[in-house]
């Protein structure tokens, strides 16, 4: 299997490593690191995530943010990756754009 990122998902980890970095020097690789063997994870257990608005969607193991994902065959696309803190209408937004 192979995994492709949409560009919106990179956008969604480059301001949550702004924000985390803003936060504390060197917490914002640790965020983009840390989702990134997240998302890596998906090569053992894409598939077998919770269905949520239509996407799979897979928890970060140290952030609150959630990995939104479909499977394509041997594909794996990962759609967003959105802070679970929001207001779950706006990820249901972010997810229709």
């Amino acid at each position: 299997m192979k995994i492709a990122i949409s560009t919106l998902a990179l956008d969604d980890l480059e301001r949550g490593r702004r924000f985390y970095e803003a936060q504390a020097e060197g917490l914002g690789e640790y965020f983009v690191d840390s989702l990134c063997s997240d998302i890596d994870a998906l090569l053992l257990h894409a598939g077998v995530h919770q269905r949520v608005f239509g996407y799979l969607r897979a928890l970060s193991k140290r952030f609150p943010y959630a990995i939104y994902y479909r499977v394509s065959g041997e594909l794996i696309q990962v759609w967003r990756v959105l802070d679970c803190r929001q207001n779950p209408a706006t990820s249901q937004r972010a997810l229709k754009d």
